[in-house]
């Protein structure tokens, strides 16, 4: 299925185009600054960083970071077409998406406990204990993912 795959139409026009590879590369980029950026911030100040911004301002911003992930499920699969039987034999890209997945499910988990939480403490922000582990834990997926994501250049 994968030889398939790599045989496509559009995985010849990614992988062979001089300029396919590189513009969803850098899109892959944007999106990811988009998610991470938005959602590592929050976790930071879920757990007590940067004081001066509200928790509230995160819920709006989740759009945003939903929308860096669209960027980044699109980039990705396209770029992944393209080298589809080296990408699902490496344990760097399958650790890469097991993290993406887990952070995308901590994120709404997150999202919906910051709301109720929000509701029920109008006024000051009182973020539980069990939340700021969330955080830490989600966190601890998109550094994963990161990491991962630049491993897969070097260890196949």
């Amino acid at each position: 299925m994968f030889v398939w795959l790599e045989n496509t139409s559009v995985a010849i026009w990614v992988g062979g185009s001089l300029w396919a590879y590189p513009v969803l590369l850098s899109l892959h980029g944007v999106g990811l600054a988009m998610v991470v950026g938005i959602f590592a911030m929050r976790d930071l100040r879920l757990l007590g960083l940067f004081t001066g911004i509200r928790p509230a301002a995160f819920l709006p911003l989740s759009k945003l970071a939903w929308i860096g992930f669209i960027f980044n499920a699109i980039s990705g699969i396209l770029l992944f077409t393209s080298q589809a039987v080296t990408f699902v034999e490496s344990t760097p890209f399958l650790l890469k998406i097991a993290s993406i997945i887990a952070g995308m499910v901590m994120a709404g988990v997150i999202q919906t406990r910051l709301r109720g939480e929000l509701a029920a403490s109008p006024g000051e922000a009182v973020i539980s204990g069990s939340t700021k582990i969330l955080a830490l834990v989600s966190l601890s997926f998109w550094i994963a993912a990161i990491i991962a994501g630049r491993l897969i250049a070097y260890i196949i």
